[in-house]
Parts: C-alpha cells; structure tokens; sequence
C-alpha cells in the first residue's frame, strides 16, 4: 500500500517538515510508493530534498479561515486521497488529526505522530486533542518511549508506540573542535528562545574571538540583535540568516559546541545532527526527546546554569573531545535505515 504524509503546510521552515521529508524520501528509496500532501502553502516555502522520490501535493494556496472554504478543500483532499485508494496515512499533528481523520477512505490505516513532548501537550491544547482524537486511529506515534508512556498512562491511548526523529544523513567527518564558535540553529521565533542563549554566551565568559553563530531567520531578528548589543557583545553574534539543508554540515563542522535554548521541543534534529558530527551540545531539559539526545543537561530557563556549562566547554577543549565522541556514538541509532526500519515494523504491526 502507499504511504501518505499529511501535514497542515509540508513546505515551511520546521521540524515537523524536516522530518517528514526525510521520511518521504528514505521509504520512497526502499522501493514504496509515497505521496506528502501539505493542506496550505507557506509564505516562504523551503526545499529540503532536490530530488524527491515521492509524490507532492498542495490542497490550498490559502489558509482555509471560513467555513465554505474549508468545505472545499476538504472536498480537494478527499478526492486526492481517493485517487490514491489505500495507505497508511501518517497525520503528523493533532489538528492535522482532527481535520482529515473523518476523510479518509476504507482502505487507509489512520497514525497520528505527534512531534512534541508530553510536557508541551499538558501545557496547550493539544492534550485534549490527542485525548479526542487518536484513540480510534490504529495507531499513535510519539518520540520516546517515556513520552508514549505517559500518553498511554494520561491520555488513555491503546495504541501509543515510539520512534524517533531520523537522521537524514551520516556524516564521515567530524568537527575537529577547534574553531571558537557556539552555534545556535532554529527559527528566530520566541518559543525558541534565543534571546537566553545570547545571554548565556555574555555571561559564560567566553574570551575573543569566540562568536556566537545563530542560523535561522523569522520575525524576532530585530530583537535578537538589540537584545546582543545590550548584552555588550557587538560583533561576537553573527546572524547568519537561513542556510540551504545541504550546507549544513559545514556549519557544524565549523563548530565547537551547539547550544538549545528553547521554550519546549519534542526530539530536536539540531541536536542529532550535531551530535553525529561529534560536536557536543548544552541544553534545557525540557523534553525527554531532549534527554535521548544526550546534551549536557541544566534546568529549564535556568540562563545562568547554562552560561556555566557552556563557559565550561569553551575553556575545555579535551572535554568537548569526549562529551563529542559521547554524542556522535549516540547519534548512531537515530540513523535514517534504523528508523525506517522502525516504520517499516510499524506498518506490519498495523496489519496484523
């Protein structure tokens, strides 16, 4: 049967895009026939594969905002998914849940994935949802074991399962930790906090000419560079702008430590990527996808406990080279063909 990833807009800056391209394209590669629908186009879309092996498909150039609109696209992506005729059909969010669940034809198998926490979801809407919603799928996908257990135990889900984020690619070369640069990677949004990751660097001590490299862009660009130079640091903060998927390994070979920062995240990609490129990392433990990374771990918004740890990797060069090896031999099971191999299981598992 195909594979179908639907996603509320397939096409923007994310996490939940990245990987579900990834995904698309790794299971297109093992001989499937795979089809990522998006319901909306982004302002800005962003190209993670050049040459995709899977179908693509845009149900609305628009945000569908009323009621008959919403009809007829509903309407667009029902017809779609009857043309397809059968599949497992991965909803990649809770509103992506809610909203195509009740189109799908007979011949698909419903599985919600859920991309963030169990922490996250008590804290917003999206517990409720899940509640609502995914029980009746054949099955709930969530990013670690301890998150699919604490759904199973407070959602009340029968069918909750974990596999991670992949790896889209495995590095042969590693950073040699030398140059004198932190980096930060994400979109300059407020849930991602990098605001206290400028702080941590002021604070933290580290000499000229390390720098402070944030890749990304969004909306808080302007209040992230007045919020450096009120922290004294001029120039030492480089704003790199968005850097196209397959120039990203230099970044992180480019760099000696990685810092996260952010309000919540589910199991970060920045933080696998990184880690196979032997380059280690401190963050909020705010997540237990964040703690199956393995990062140096300090309190949630605790900026000053994360100034020290990261003070501490820039003046230690010999524990960067073992936190390092640490990370990279970590980052070995989120492999892309390790988790394919998850799906795959997945999906015979639904069948049976």
């Amino acid at each position: 049967m195909s594979v179908v990833f639907a996603c509320l807009d397939a096409d923007t800056l994310g996490g939940v895009q990245r990987v579900t391209h990834t995904l698309a394209q790794g299971l297109a590669r093992r001989g499937h026939e795979v089809h990522v629908i998006g319901l909306q186009r982004t302002g800005a879309p962003f190209r993670y594969v050049q040459r995709p092996r899977y179908h693509r498909h845009l149900i609305s150039q628009f945000p569908s905002d009323c009621a008959l609109a919403r009809k007829r696209y509903d309407r667009r992506l029902k017809a779609l998914l009857g043309e397809i005729g059968s599949g497992y059909a991965v909803l990649t969010s809770p509103s992506v849940v809610a909203r195509v669940s009740r189109l799908l034809p007979r011949g698909f198998r419903p599985i919600g994935q859920y991309h963030g926490s169990y922490d996250h979801a008590e804290s917003c809407w999206h517990l409720a949802s899940i509640r609502r919603h995914y029980p009746g799928l054949d099955q709930a996908v969530f990013l670690t074991e301890y998150d699919a257990w604490r759904f199973s135990e407070h959602a009340l889900l029968p069918n909750a399962h974990a596999l991670p984020n992949p790896l889209a690619e495995w590095p042969d070369e590693v950073s040699r930790l030398e140059s004198p640069r932190v980096l930060g990677v994400g979109r300059l949004e407020g849930v991602k906090r990098f605001d206290r990751l400028i702080s941590a660097f002021a604070r933290s001590g580290a000499p000229e000419p390390w720098e402070l490299h944030l890749v990304g862009e969004g909306g808080e660009l302007d209040r992230l560079r007045t919020h450096a130079e009120r922290e004294g640091l001029g120039g030492r903060v480089v704003f790199r702008g968005a850097v196209p998927a397959a120039r990203m390994p230099q970044e992180y070979l480019d760099a000696s430590v990685v810092g996260l920062t952010s309000e919540h995240e589910g199991l970060p990609i920045v933080l696998l990527e990184s880690g196979a490129h032997g380059v280690p990392a401190v963050a909020f433990d705010v997540s237990g996808g964040v703690r199956s990374a393995g990062p140096v771990l300090v309190p949630p918004g605790d900026v000053d406990a994360f100034a020290a740890e990261l003070g501490r990797l820039v003046r230690d060069e010999e524990e960067r080279r073992r936190l390092g090896a640490e990370a990279r031999a970590r980052a070995e099971s989120f492999r892309l063909h390790h988790v394919l191999d998850g799906w795959e299981a997945l999906f015979a598992h639904v069948d049976r």
